[in-house]
Formats: C-alpha cells, sequence, structure tokens
C-alpha cells in the first residue's frame, strides 16, 4: 500500500514541525512534545527497535533534542531534514563507527523511534571527536 504525496507531507509536518493536519490532526494536546530526540547508533536498530537499541556509548554521548517546529526541521517534498547541524557532545573516551541515526520522543531510554535511517558516510565516534549530522542528513518516508 503506498501512501500519497500530500499525506506523508502532512504527516512529517505534523510530527516534526507541529502543523496541525486540518481535520485530521492537531496539536492541541496539553503538554505536546516541543523536540524530538535524535540518538546515534552503531548498527541499524530495525523496525522492532527502540532508540536505545545499538545506541553509541562512546564516552560522553547524550541524544540531542531538536524544536519541534520550523526552526528545527525543513520539509520538502516528503523528506525532513534538519534546519541546522546537530552536533552530539565531543567524545571524552571510547570509540565506534556510527551508522544510524533515529528520531524520537523525549525522555530517554527505550523510547520508540519515530524514524531511523543510514547515517552515510558513517561518523567515527572517540575521544576528541564531535559526531554531527548536517542539514544534508534526510529522512523520508517510503
Amino acid at each position: 500500500m503506498t501512501v500519497s504525496n500530500t499525506t506523508e507531507t502532512a504527516v512529517l509536518k505534523l510530527i516534526y514541525q507541529a502543523i496541525a493536519w486540518a481535520n485530521y490532526a492537531d496539536n492541541a494536546a496539553a503538554t505536546p512534545q516541543t523536540l524530538v530526540d535524535n540518538a546515534l547508533h552503531v548498527a541499524d536498530p530495525a523496525d522492532a527497535g527502540t532508540q536505545s537499541t545499538s545506541e553509541t556509548t562512546y564516552t560522553s554521548y547524550t541524544r540531542v533534542g531538536v524544536s519541534r517546529n520550523t526552526g528545527g526541521w525543513t520539509e520538502s517534498s516528503g523528506t525532513i531534514t534538519p534546519a541546522a547541524n546537530i552536533d552530539s557532545a565531543a567524545g571524552t573516551g571510547g570509540s565506534g563507527s556510527i551508522t544510524h541515526w533515529s528520531t524520537g520522543k523525549t525522555g530517554g531510554g527505550a523510547s520508540a523511534i519515530l524514524w531511523s535511517g543510514t547515517v552515510s558516510p558513517s561518523i567515527a565516534s572517540g575521544s576528541g571527536v564531535t559526531p554531527r549530522l548536517t542539514t544534508a542528513s534526510t529522512i523520508t518516508l517510503d
């Protein structure tokens, strides 16, 4: 089953930019999410995974929250990109290769993944390295 381009755009804008989908969904909850958490992974967390599945563990790593609005995310033709670079904390130890990225609700732990994908090229992590997702990093609905 396919989803129309109009529906893809509406869903992405609702989730990442808090823009109401007219007559279907809005952002009127008493305490709506204001951030989208970004997690880095050393392997594909897969469809059954959570944000903690295969999450990187380099020393000083934390997830990065990005504002859930048009200042945090850009939508174009069914693709979401960060409006600015997303820099994780600089590593103070550990190592590994970051191969995947996921977005999810704030709160940490095993939170549900909204969307995930491959980071290409992969990002080395470790002491002195600041992993960065750029405005060229994308999430596309299939």
